[in-house]
């Protein structure tokens, strides 16, 4: 029985999602020395297949990281544009940036990556930068907020942002390191929260 112009549309999606899932944890683990054909290892595929969905390694990268920072860019407008109260959203903010590194590991890996590679890409590596900065700024001003509401911690609001993507930044590293460790000790978002409190 020949297959409908839906089954193919599935089968399309499914392969080229799995490939960037792959692409994801190669290019996390080797940076941009990795080739199509250790995507294709990893995604269980052939070397043609992957060519088929991507003309070269620079289109697959680039739609991967651009797939990547286009996920966070909704998750950080959604929460950003939220009409709860500054610390609720602060909580929620640092709670989600916490089990993010936690549940997505590679992502943040790549991201790294990214910032720094010198070979990469320029446009991605600001596009990177440009995101890390938005993320940032929101939640210097949710600190700033909550600061002046005398609900969190005082203090400069650049240092407690500093001092808690660094605490994000080492984990990346951490996983990079061993990854299973990483898994079993995972800090739960309530140690960031406390850096924050009065």
């Amino acid at each position: 029985m020949p297959r409908t112009h839906e089954t193919y549309q599935r089968i399309h999606t499914e392969q080229r999602a799995r490939i960037l899932e792959a692409a994801r944890r190669v290019f996390a683990r080797k940076g941009l020395d990795a080739t199509v054909d250790d995507v294709a290892a990893e995604a269980g595929i052939s070397h043609g297949l992957a060519y088929l969905y991507f003309a070269n390694k620079a289109a697959l990268f680039s739609e991967l990281v651009s797939e990547d920072l286009q996920a966070s860019t909704g998750w950080l407008e959604r929460f950003a544009a939220a009409q709860t109260p500054p610390m609720d959203r602060l909580r929620q903010m640092v709670t989600g940036l916490v089990e993010s590194r936690r549940d997505h590991p590679e992502h943040y890996r790549l991201l790294t990556q990214v910032l720094n590679d010198e070979t990469a890409p320029g446009d991605l590596r600001e596009q990177v930068a440009q995101r890390g900065q938005a993320m940032r700024a929101v939640l210097r001003g949710l600190i700033a907020a909550g600061q002046a509401s005398g609900e969190a911690a005082a203090g400069d609001p650049d240092q407690l942002v500093r001092a808690i993507f660094a605490s994000l930044d080492g984990l990346t590293a951490w996983h990079a390191a061993d990854p299973e460790a990483y898994h079993r000790d995972f800090p739960d978002a309530e140690i960031f929260l406390r850096m924050l409190r009065p």
